[in-house]
Formats: C-alpha cells, structure tokens, sequence
C-alpha cells in the first residue's frame, strides 16, 4: 500500500526561533547545540541535527484528538529548519535508522493497533496496520525514548 510520511509544519515553530533562552524556559522550551555524537532529530526537516547546529527541544501535542489518546512528547526542532517534501513511500534516514513504534488510529483518534518494528521493517508494518478495518492514520515514535517521529497516511 502506498504510503506517505509527513513532518511538522514550520509555521508554528519559527516565532520561537528569535527568543532568548529565558523566555524559551518560560515556555518550557530549551535550546541546544548539537555535538558530533548527539542524535537530534528535528521533526520539520527530517534530518538530524549538524553538529554545531542549534535545535530546540519542546513539548509538542501530536495527537490532539478529542480521545483518551490525546499525547503530547518532547520533539527537536533545527532553527534552520525547512519543512520536508517526502515522496510518495520514501522514509527518511532518520526514521530508518530508529527501532520504531508504530500507533494505527482511527478518525476519532482512538488506537487501534499497534506494534514495534525496526525502520529498515517499516513498509511491512505500514502494510499490515493500514489492512486494519477502520485505521485512518498511523503515528511513528522512537521505541526507545518514545518521541513522537512522524505521522503517517496513506497516499
């Protein structure tokens, strides 16, 4: 089944771009400088963070459903940061590379299914859950730290 992965609109990110440090804590909001060795996935652009490259960390609400799964995680976001444009069943290296959880909810935003896979397994696991009666949508998270990843439609 075709399917098309999504990152977050910059939109909403980019007046957060310019504040200070202080009012970013106010908001819960901290800023960082990626190392070489770190692993800061941002969310709008799909890729990882350069090193030297400044990334916020935030709570973000990625399932604001009216539903007893309303979720909201910590998600990196680059300052750089363009939005994606991910082709039709392409999947971005940084989701590849993770060990995923992946979530099948239906219109109302409640679960359905659910289930652990490796990225280089996705497409396998985007198959089976979309042939579930009544999925509307899938959300992508690491497995590891459980940060939201990516939403993902059928195409």
């Amino acid at each position: 089944m075709d399917f098309r992965i999504s990152g977050l609109p910059v939109a909403p990110f980019a007046p957060l771009f310019g504040l200070g440090d202080a009012e970013l804590a106010a908001r819960s909001i901290r800023r960082y400088v990626a190392a070489p060795d770190s692993q800061m996935p941002c969310r709008v652009s799909m890729v990882e963070a350069a090193p030297g490259e400044a990334v916020l960390l935030l709570p973000y609400e990625h399932q604001p459903a009216a539903s007893p799964y309303r979720a909201a995680g910590p998600i990196y976001v680059r300052e750089a940061a363009r939005e994606a444009a991910i082709g039709v069943n392409a999947v971005p290296d940084l989701v590849r590379k993770r060990l995923l959880s992946v979530r099948a909810y239906d219109e109302a935003g409640m679960m359905l299914d659910a289930d652990v896979a490796e990225g280089a397994e996705l497409e396998a696991l985007v198959d089976r859950l979309f042939a579930v009666k009544g999925v509307a949508y899938l959300h992508a998270h690491n497995a590891r730290r459980g940060c939201y990843s990516c939403r993902i439609d059928r195409a």
